[in-house]
């Protein structure tokens, strides 16, 4: 998988894609028109005319007494915080404020990608993410998505795959 053509050559890289391209890991971008509005992972799932379940969003969470961890789920699911306190090893967690974000990983909301973060967390994929040839995970800014294959993105994180999501 080469970088995708239809990102064009004023495609900023950032630093995921950074990350990825030393490391060797393919992968494709693709740029989507942003809206403010709605940053959500099914309009960016529309706008890059792919199944949302193939669309993954980047959750930072933090445990009581784990710390800081990434949870990497599909777009059109909601994060189970028992199913993910129990991955991290911890009793109870909560989402991280959205303030406390871009201090933390670098990243802000609509742009936080599960690589290249300011210091490594651990990091969970939902089950489904190896069901896919590719997944689409964002390349660390808002407008611009990285597809690549999850086993490798997975490998790469260190990431470990377990159940995340509410039923």
């Amino acid at each position: 998988m080469a970088k995708d053509k239809k990102a064009g050559k004023g495609v900023a890289k950032t630093n995921a894609v950074r990350l990825l391209e030393k490391a060797g890991v393919q992968f494709v971008l693709h740029e989507y028109p942003v809206d403010e509005n709605h940053l959500e992972a099914q309009h960016v799932a529309d706008e890059l005319g792919q199944d949302i379940n193939r669309v993954f969003k980047t959750i930072v969470l933090k445990g009581e007494r784990t710390g800081h961890f990434v949870c990497v789920v599909p777009g059109n699911s909601e994060i189970d915080l028992k199913k993910a306190a129990h991955a991290a090893g911890d009793k109870k967690v909560d989402l991280i404020p959205v303030k406390e974000l871009l201090g933390l990983t670098g990243y802000i909301r609509g742009g936080c990608s599960p690589v290249g973060m300011k210091k490594p967390f651990p990091t969970f994929f939902h089950v489904t993410a190896p069901y896919f040839d590719t997944i689409f995970v964002s390349a660390g800014q808002r407008g611009l998505q990285m597809e690549v294959n999850p086993q490798a993105l997975i490998g790469y994180v260190g990431a470990t795959v377990c159940d995340l999501t509410k039923e």
